[in-house]
């Protein structure tokens, strides 16, 4: 049995789970190698790969306590222990390619929550693109493309209507449109902020169920493809408020969304969000203190390779990406 290879690295506070890009990297998903390649002297070629990872400190009170913290770590991909090389915070003014997408069909109070939205945008690092774009009928409505310009980009924001007349035929269908959009953009730091109910009942309801949704795994593997990390925000819509069934079903699914992409989901309950700016608070602190893992992969193989990061300090909890996609 190999031995699982442990590293000692010193965490930064809330470290997000997005994508972190180095100079010369080639291949886009999740994980990047980095250009070039590395012997290891068993014939295996071995290249760099940075993924991103979250490090939380269970009783932790503050940044200073946390980058006191020594935390314990090993990598494995498919299964295999692979050896780590890095691991580094890139800061607060490190710049984001960012998708606001709002589902126009849920509820109507969630248009109390733009002003907040419009602040968060610009408040990003100088130089961030930001789009901003609504889920309704027919397909993705984008109200501004990528730009630079951070207050353009927030009065971009309306409030949703709140009609089931704007419904879109499931979220995760212009999900996966709004992850094409990212194709055009230089690479770098990606992520998704997504209002939703999180709901796909395009085939029934007995198919709205987390491992059901043929457009969510699509959204899933589009976003590991794209290196693109999604924050989900539920909000709920008229045809989901009340029923606690389809409510699980669909929070159930922005959590998954979420987690195998490297983003996180947030919700008050089961009901309406009383506000978004807890959410935002902990969004913000996630994207200030960012931390890139690098280690070096052997498995020079085209397709989906499982990532898998454990460590031994007690009261740490670790969040990252599934896995990635190799080209």
């Amino acid at each position: 049995m190999k031995r699982v290879q442990i590293r000692r690295v010193v965490a930064g506070v809330f470290a997000t789970a997005f994508f972190l890009l180095l100079p010369g990297n080639t291949e886009g998903v999740w994980a990047q190698s980095a250009r070039g390649s590395v012997g290891n002297g068993s014939g295996v070629t071995a290249r760099p790969v940075v993924i991103p990872l979250t490090i939380r400190v269970k009783g932790a009170g503050s940044t200073s306590e946390l980058e006191l913290k020594t935390v314990d770590y090993a990598v494995l991909e498919d299964g295999e222990p692979q050896t780590p090389l890095s691991i580094r915070a890139m800061g607060s003014n490190w710049p984001i390619n960012l998708f606001v997408l709002i589902q126009d069909d849920v509820v109507s109070s969630i248009g109390l929550e733009m002003k907040s939205l419009a602040e968060f945008i610009r408040r990003l690092p100088r130089g961030s693109r930001v789009s901003v774009g609504y889920l309704r009928t027919g397909s993705l409505q984008v109200r501004q493309k990528f730009t630079v310009d951070l207050e353009k980009a927030a009065k971009a924001l309306r409030p949703p209507t709140g009609l089931a007349s704007s419904a879109p035929y499931n979220p995760y269908v212009e999900v996966v449109e709004a992850l094409r959009r990212f194709d055009s953009q230089a690479a770098g730091r990606r992520a998704i902020l997504l209002v939703s109910d999180g709901l796909d009942i395009s085939r029934g309801i007995d198919a709205s169920s987390v491992g059901q949704s043929v457009d969510l795994q699509r959204a899933i593997n589009e976003s590991q493809r794209r290196g693109v990390a999604v924050y989900a925000f539920f909000a709920p819509t008229a045809t989901s408020s009340g029923n606690m069934t389809l409510v699980a079903n669909a929070q159930g699914s922005l959590n998954r969304l979420a987690d195998e992409t490297g983003g996180r989901a947030y919700f008050q309950g089961s009901g309406v969000p009383t506000s978004f700016t807890p959410f935002i608070k902990d969004l913000k602190t996630s994207l200030d203190m960012q931390i890139a893992l690098t280690y070096l992969s052997t498995h020079p193989k085209k397709g989906f390779h499982r990532v898998k990061i454990i460590s031994s300090t007690p009261g740490v909890d670790l969040s990252y990406p599934a896995g990635y996609i190799r080209n």
